[in-house]
């Protein structure tokens, strides 16, 4: 089996456990165990089960910047593709962390662990929003004096929503279709955009 194959194959074991048992309850031989490799393999690739940790958010928030990636790609006006981001960003963080089990109570717990691992993605997602954002205003389709300014407020924003989100607290009585028009009518005002794109 190929190194990156091995690696893969451990992280997709750790994951699993990580959902199952939670961070804390698994053991770096409960990983060697159920993958099937030694110790000796599982400490080539991990020096802790903290970095077995980091690879799977890693991969986990990979996944959400190929899908921010596609819909950047997306051959719609700018205004779309930013309403786009803003709810995919949303959907999939709360898919990732529904999807892991008891790394959901890891996500909140070690907060601080998740934040050192995304940074990089972090910084990919900026970069894609402020290009979308630069798009609509050479386009004519949002009107916005500072571009960088606007992509910090949307960004940072985005990540504030992600707990209430995950937990369904988002608009209280309101549907998802719901809350999903008012964010669509809020970043139609922010990006001063004429009132039939909004």
């Amino acid at each position: 089996m190929s190194i990156t194959k091995t690696r893969q194959k451990l992280i997709e074991v750790a994951r699993d456990l990580f959902a199952h048992q939670g961070l804390e309850s698994t053991t770096m031989n409960d990983i060697a165990l159920a993958s099937g490799r030694g110790r000796r393999t599982l400490y080539t690739y991990f020096r802790s089960k903290e970095e077995i940790y980091y690879a799977v958010i890693e991969e986990e928030l990979g996944m959400l910047s190929a899908k921010l990636d596609e819909v950047a790609a997306m051959d719609v006006e700018p205004e779309q593709k930013i309403q786009a981001l803003v709810f995919t960003h949303l959907r999939e963080i709360r898919e990732t962390v529904a999807r892991n089990g008891s790394l959901r109570a890891e996500f909140f717990r070690n907060i601080w662990m998740v934040e050192k691992v995304r940074k990089r993605f972090d910084l990919e997602e900026h970069e894609t929003l402020r290009r979308v954002l630069q798009e609509g205003v050479d386009k004519g389709r949002f009107r916005i004096e500072h571009v960088g300014l606007m992509v910090d407020i949307i960004f940072y924003t985005i990540k504030g929503l992600e707990v209430p989100y995950i937990y369904n607290r988002l608009g209280d009585g309101l549907t998802e279709d719901e809350a999903y028009a008012h964010v669509r009518a809020i970043l139609g005002r922010m990006l001063n955009m004429p009132a039939a794109q909004a």
